[in-house]
């Protein structure tokens, strides 16, 4: 018998049989072990000495492609070969497997295939004496495929042939079964034990190696294989030589190499041929392990196996004969007392074939099961999002769990799932009614339209309860708040709109606010009719926006300023979040800075603990632009990326987007990231955004790049659109957005001086009327260069401007006027005074080395100073060398400008902190205040004379 010099390549039974006579060549690949065996059991028998060789394996592991290859060598040596195979179509038929035994012996024996048909169960099974008789004239061998597929006569039948049996006889069986069955087995706890004296191997027939699957891609596709292929190939077949041989007759009739490049088309090959390998095997499983299997593709290894057969309703079958069965025919694997599906594509492939109606009833049962089982909360819903409503008491709550778990991972779509699928359960008005506001808010970053739906549908059905209960109150407002937030003026103005005829007293006064806030002018004529809201409000919702028309309006800044703490007195619990958000953007145009962002801070936390994304991303979008202000860029950058990552551009309406993206742009800008503020101008935004409140700030912003380039045209074209969109909301106060100036600038630039002036003067006016330094000192800041001044006259314009700013929270206004200030010191050859100014500005430069201040800053220059006469060095306090150096870097701050706030962020310590750090500097220094703080600065950027 030739023995294998290759482990890899196989054995032809005779030198004159081709390699393929027993079908793919591919699957006796590293088969050289097994055909040796057979080898030495043919080897015996022609010997004249009889035993039994089973081989065993998952299906699709070659064993019927070798007992195949043993009955044609057996053939070919002159033995007389019986062959059968058990079916599972078969599997009734008593006596099937021995009658196809018999037909080889048709002549001989045809009153024993009679008795067979017709068996007396008194007598000893007929035909087997007829098979013993023939073998001792003459060897023969006995190969049965299949023998898990046995139907019981035909087992009995061949045990009772095998105790007879004894070395001496030359018969030997060759045999093959999935799993680890054997013609011994009967499925029962006693299975009879085989002859002592006659030799019985049991050879498990193991999966391709790597160097086997190489060689298989190799002879599949004519090339071989690179690494990474291979590898992914040996995974996803597991070595089943079967599903690999298959796979690749598939992946070569695409014409597709074996390559890394191809490994998609790899994976989706193999999952389909692992499903239709599934449902072979599934065709010849009892019924109680075809439901078991239906159980654990539902479960996985959620589940104990006792209990996954409880769940699959078996209870006829012993626990471990499933168990087993199932894990020979290669379906699944066991680890502890679980087991789970090997493939995911058989999972798959199981759970698509289950009827819909007793698909869902197992994951009902299933979920119930788990909870009970004491599961993961995540685990239950996974079943429950798959299952019909069961309307038990734990539903409802687990699956909220669940949801604010995938909230808390960024999971918004397996969140918005489980809320609405708890929202399938049995609830009452109100469970109901609040699931669907926590929905919503989900909704707005993953499907925002729907989110506007269920908002206004709750809107409208929470103002029309007849009597809403009184733990509901507010939900209507809530309701259009948040759908505001997303940005849609218009939808929330219309649905306010429909739901104040309708809603309940302690509703009105919100609802009132939120519709003139999503108003654009507060004359605007309205259906149904809404009063305006009063001129000095009580609610608080209603004095945040009352104060927001007022610095719209660029009137009385003081009444503006107050109405503003009104709206934000207080945790803001009850109070809608938007009329404060507009009341924080007052207190912004008031100069209020640190109690904007107070203020902001605390709405940031309610919102993320809410899960309130478009409301969270708005502050942070507002919160911005206060560092856009105070020159603090980086904390601007990171406050938009983070609302950009609360709401992503996609998710913002686009009456709101402008609003993003005007402000990112304005960032770019002052950071010196020009080409980035390029790429952000250049997004399309859909026509509905121009009609939004926040398109004519995208217009500035876009007017800016363009004076950047040179293009005094559109940046004249843009500014203008921009200020008439303004004047038609009649916002005038330039503290909002100062686009006058820059349209004076492109109107000079153009040649039309009148049109220039005329911006200019009321620009300044308008900024004297609202009054708050920050709004004065910036008008005057960006129209200095439209006066035709003298040099002394240019001087004190520069160094009044610096003042203002200096008295304001407008950090960056204050630095450019600054730099300003520099340019007429020096042309009017005050070099001593330019250095001072120059100073300040080149330690931001320093910090922001990138930005346009620093840019422009690094582009001067200081003229040469011929030796002036020496000025009075300035005293400073013997009391600064008695500071330490945290109280130093405290005091410098302060007197710069920096509120308590801004020193507490850039030191990295508390606010309280901060202030008894100027405290004890104060105590110290013998000085009352931040005003002789700035005279302080003044003194340590002069020569020093120690007073000490």
């Amino acid at each position: 018998m030739p023995r294998s010099k290759e482990r890899n390549q196989p054995i032809t039974c005779t030198p004159g049989c081709a390699p393929d006579a027993h079908g793919d060549p591919a699957m006796l690949l590293e088969r050289g072990r097994e055909q040796d065996l057979i080898g030495d059991l043919l080897h015996r028998l022609d010997q004249g000495a009889g035993s039994v060789l089973t081989l065993t394996g998952r299906p699709g592991h070659a064993q019927n492609a070798l007992v195949r290859w043993g009955a044609c060598r057996a053939g070919h040596d002159g033995l007389r070969v019986l062959r059968a195979q058990a079916t599972p179509a078969e599997r009734e038929l008593r006596y099937g497997v021995v009658l196809q035994l018999l037909d080889a012996l048709a002549d001989t024996a045809p009153a024993a295939q009679a008795a067979l048909i017709a068996p007396d169960d008194r007598q000893p099974p007929p035909g087997a004496d007829v098979v013993l008789r023939t073998a001792r004239t003459a060897p023969a061998l006995l190969v049965i495929e299949d023998v898990q597929w046995l139907d019981p006569a035909s087992r009995t039948w061949l045990q009772y042939l095998l105790r007879r049996l004894d070395p001496r006889t030359p018969l030997a069986v060759l045999a093959s079964s999935c799993g680890a069955a054997t013609i011994w087995d009967t499925g029962g706890d006693d299975d009879p034990a085989p002859p002592a004296a006659l030799p019985v191997h049991h050879l498990v027939v193991p999966p391709l190696t790597g160097r086997g699957v190489a060689a298989t891609v190799r002879a599949c596709c004519g090339i071989p294989g690179d690494e990474e292929f291979v590898a992914a190939l040996t995974s996803a077949t597991a070595g089943n030589p079967a599903v690999l041989r298959d796979v690749l007759r598939e992946f070569t009739d695409l014409g597709l190499s074996p390559d890394a490049d191809h490994l998609p088309e790899l994976h989706a090959l193999t999952a389909g041929v692992v499903g239709e390998h599934t449902v072979r095997a599934l065709d010849g499983l009892p019924a109680e392990a075809n439901s078991v299997l239906r159980a654990l593709a539902v479960c996985g290894d959620l589940l104990d196996f006792s209990r996954i057969r409880a769940l699959a309703g078996a209870r006829t079958t012993p626990e471990d004969r499933i168990r087993d069965l199932l894990e020979s025919v290669g379906l699944t694997v066991s680890v502890g007392d679980k087991a789970h599906i090997r493939f995911p594509a058989s999972k798959a492939r199981v759970i698509e074939d289950m009827p819909a109606g007793e698909r869902a009833e197992l994951y009902s049962r299933a979920a119930e099961l788990a909870h009970d089982a004491g599961a993961n909360d995540e685990d239950v819903a996974h079943l429950l999002l798959r299952s019909p409503p069961l309307g038990a008491p734990w539903v409802v709550p687990l699956l909220h769990r669940s949801f604010t778990a995938a909230l808390r991972r960024e999971d918004r779509h397996r969140a918005c799932a489980c809320l609405s699928r708890a929202m399938q359960e049995p609830l009452d008005p109100l469970a109901r009614s609040r699931l669907t506001l926590e929905l919503a808010a989900a909704e707005a970053v993953v499907r925002p339209e729907a989110g506007d739906r269920r908002l206004a549908e709750l809107a409208r059905g929470a103002a029309g309860a007849a009597e809403p209960p009184s733990s509901d109150a507010g939900l209507c407002v809530r309701a259009i708040d948040l759908g505001y937030a997303r940005g849609d003026s218009e939808w929330a103005r219309r649905t306010t709109g429909e739901a104040l005829p309708h809603a309940a007293p302690a509703d009105r006064e919100a609802l009132v606010a939120l519709f003139w806030l999503a108003s654009a002018r507060d004359d605007e004529p309205t259906i149904p009719e809404v009063a305006p809201l009063p001129d000095r409000p009580v609610s608080p919702a209603q004095a945040g926006v009352r104060a927001w028309q007022l610095a719209t309006a660029g009137a009385e800044a003081d009444k503006a300023r107050k109405l503003a703490r009104i709206a934000l007195a207080g945790d803001g619990r009850e109070s809608p979040m938007m009329p404060r958000l507009a009341a924080c953007a007052a207190l912004l145009a008031t100069d209020d800075h640190d109690e904007a962002v107070d203020a902001l801070d605390t709405m940031l936390v309610t919102a993320r603990r809410a899960h309130l994304r478009s409301i969270g991303a708005r502050v942070l979008t507002l919160r911005a632009r206060v560092h856009l202000c105070a020159a603090r860029l980086e904390a601007a950058e990171r406050d938009l990326d983070s609302a950009e990552r609360a709401l992503p551009p996609a998710s913002w309406h686009p009456r709101a987007l402008p609003n993003l993206l005007a402000t990112r742009i304005v960032a770019g800008i002052e950071a010196g990231r020009s080409d980035r503020a390029r790429q952000i101008a250049a997004t399309p935004v859909p026509a509905v955004g121009e009609e939004g409140t926040w398109w004519p700030m995208l217009l500035f912003a876009r007017a800016r790049l363009a004076a950047d380039d040179g293009d005094w045209e559109e940046t004249l074209r843009l500014s203008r659109e921009c200020g008439r969109r303004l004047l038609r909301r009649q916002w005038t106060n330039p503290a909002l957005l100062g686009w006058r100036p820059l349209a004076a600038e492109a109107c000079l630039e153009t040649g039309d001086r009148t049109e220039a002036h005329r911006l200019r003067d009321e620009e300044l006016s308008l900024a004297d009327r609202w009054g708050t330094a920050g709004a004065r000192g910036s008008a005057r800041l960006w129209t200095q260069r439209l006066f035709d001044d003298d040099r002394d006259r240019a001087v004190a314009r520069a160094r009044e401007t610096a003042a203002l700013l200096h008295d304001s929270p407008a950090r960056l206004a204050y630095l450019w006027s600054r730099l300003h200030q520099f340019g007429a010191e020096t042309a009017r050859g005050d070099t001593a005074a330019a250095v001072r100014s120059l100073a300040e500005v080149s330690r931001m430069a320093a910090a922001h080395p990138t930005s346009r201040l620093a840019t422009a800053a690094r582009a001067l220059t200081i003229p040469p100073v011929a030796a002036p006469a020496r000025s009075p060095a300035v005293v400073v306090p013997s009391g600064w060398r008695a500071l330490s150096e945290a109280e130093k870097s405290t005091v410098l701050l302060a007197a710069r400008g920096h509120g308590n706030r801004q020193i507490a962020e850039q030191l990295a310590v508390s606010r309280r902190t901060v202030e008894l750090r100027l405290s004890n500097a104060y105590r110290k220094l013998q000085i009352d205040g931040r005003k002789e703080l700035h005279r302080l600065l003044e003194a340590l950027e002069r020569p020093v004379a120690d007073a000490s």
